[in-house]
């Protein structure tokens, strides 16, 4: 089981897509993630939202012309997302398995994302394999942009992934290191609880 869902127990999908939409309607701006992505490739490329949750990422690029594919593993934030953009193709997948001949669409993407503690909420043990997956979808010379929390301050769960394990779960998979930041707005790595890393296949 994956730390999420010990967290959740898998039903807190529209309990999530609220408060964001109460920060939304408060003037606080919730799209960083995809302007950080839209400054990396151009409208147009192909973009894996994955662990997509309730679609506010995903969505919101879509809406700046990219082609995008969401996966997650919960069935109620994906509800969510299939209910507010029907026309986007959402599937139920666990990353440690995603394979997209067997969701019958095509791989190799220009950008993988992994907002929202994505690789801290995995099931212990399985993020090597989940970076593995990600890395193989890409294409030669596409990007994987993950954002997380690295202590208790920055997530919902104890710290289980150090950016030096990060990075050596990437080289593994064949992926270059590229850059770093402490937010999604592109902000320098101090050396914080928070990173935003960019890698490179």
């Amino acid at each position: 089981m994956s730390r999420w869902e010990e967290l959740t127990g898998g039903t807190s999908g529209q309990d999530y897509a609220e408060r964001f939409a109460a920060l939304a309607g408060s003037g606080k701006d919730v799209h960083g993630e995809a302007r950080f992505c839209a400054a990396l490739v151009p409208a147009g490329a192909r973009v894996l939202d994955a662990g997509c949750g309730t679609g506010r990422v995903m969505i919101r690029l879509a809406e700046l012309g990219y082609d995008c594919v969401g996966v997650d593993l919960d069935a109620s934030m994906l509800a969510v997302a299939q209910k507010q953009a029907p026309e986007l193709p959402w599937f139920q997948v666990d990353l440690t398995g995603f394979d997209p001949d067997l969701l019958g669409i095509s791989p190799y993407f220009d950008l993988v994302i992994a907002a929202g503690n994505v690789f801290p909420l995995l099931a212990a043990g399985t993020e090597a394999t989940a970076v593995e997956r990600l890395a193989a979808a890409l294409r030669p010379g596409g990007l994987i942009v993950a954002g997380f929390g690295l202590d208790e301050a920055h997530l919902p769960v104890p710290p289980s992934i150090t950016l030096s394990e990060y990075d050596d779960y990437c080289a593994a998979a064949g992926l270059t290191f590229v850059d770093r930041f402490a937010t999604w707005d592109a902000d320098s790595y101090d050396g914080g609880g928070y990173a935003v890393s960019v890698h490179r296949r």
